[in-house]
């Protein structure tokens, strides 16, 4: 299944037991002797919602969200009858959702607004994303301030403004003027592994073209260069708001498509709308 192109294998675990998931996410992960993916996904039961998810990166690191992954989740949930509730999801000043589930993650559990198409399925989906965390000590980035919001940081011969927001996985947004400049294959690992961030970081570079619309490009921890990240998406919206850049309703686009974001100002939650595909199902042999 993928959102925006960020792809990932997913695993039935209600019917299913994967005993070594690192293993098994880098080997899945392999686009030349595997299936080919950004990570692993697994759909579990869970025993405070309607399913849990627990993701792992393509270097088999496990993280503790994901925005596109959650989506997908969703849709396979209700696509394939694991659980199906007719409970309204409110977006405050924007709309509802006849239809929600719950996901459990690692970073909470999380609500999600279904939209069913005329043939019962799900195509797009709202996630309340919660809320953002901009404590550097939570984060986690060892700046030794409280908020890293606009501050410098030296990459080799270049200094960078940054921005750093957890989505309940960390992230550093760099505004700039020209997405072009970057060389995001060799920027990118250099942050992500930098000794600011004891647990690595995501990294973003984002062009604002108005105060509603974003264009990003991703390196996410663990995988690389992807299509789109859904938790940095939303980081990037927040950033935006908190560098006086964006308003809190915007579009961003990636390479693999569109996220609709609205940081709300009633719950301080982040709601993400954005589609969920799934591609094909296969069968992955023991050894």
């Amino acid at each position: 299944m993928h959102g925006l192109g960020n792809d990932y294998v997913y695993v039935n675990c209600f019917s299913e037991t994967v005993g070594n998931p690192r293993d098994l996410a880098v080997a899945v992960s392999n686009r030349h002797f595997g299936v080919g993916s950004d990570g692993l996904i697994l759909i579990c039961p869970s025993d405070i919602a309607d399913a849990k998810m627990r993701m792992f990166n393509a270097d088999g690191s496990e993280a503790q969200m994901c925005g596109n992954g959650i989506r997908c989740v969703a849709k396979y949930v209700y696509d394939h009858n694991l659980a199906r509730i007719e409970t309204e999801f409110s977006i405050p000043g924007l709309g509802t959702f006849a239809t929600s589930l719950q996901i459990e993650t690692q970073a909470g559990v999380l609500t999600i607004g279904l939209d069913i198409d005329d043939n019962d399925a799900v195509g797009r989906v709202c996630v309340n994303m919660g809320q953002p965390i901009m404590d550097a000590t939570q984060i986690p980035v060892a700046a030794g301030i409280e908020t890293v919001i606009d501050q410098a940081l030296s990459i080799e011969e270049q200094t960078l403004s940054m921005t750093c927001v957890s989505m309940g996985n960390p992230h550093a947004v760099f505004f700039c003027e020209n997405l072009d400049d970057i060389e995001l294959a060799h920027t990118g690992p250099l942050i992500e592994h930098h000794d600011l961030f004891p647990e690595r970081i995501n990294v973003h570079f984002v062009k604002v073209v108005s105060p509603n619309e974003i264009i990003m490009q991703t390196w996410e921890r663990g995988s690389g260069m992807t299509l789109a990240c859904g938790t940095g998406a939303c980081a990037c919206a927040v950033a935006g708001v908190l560098t006086g850049r964006c308003q809190r309703q915007v579009t961003a686009h990636l390479p693999g498509g569109e996220l609709e974001l609205y940081w709300c100002e009633q719950d301080n939650c982040v709601y993400m709308t954005g589609p969920a595909t799934e591609v094909f199902s296969g069968h992955w042999p023991e050894n």
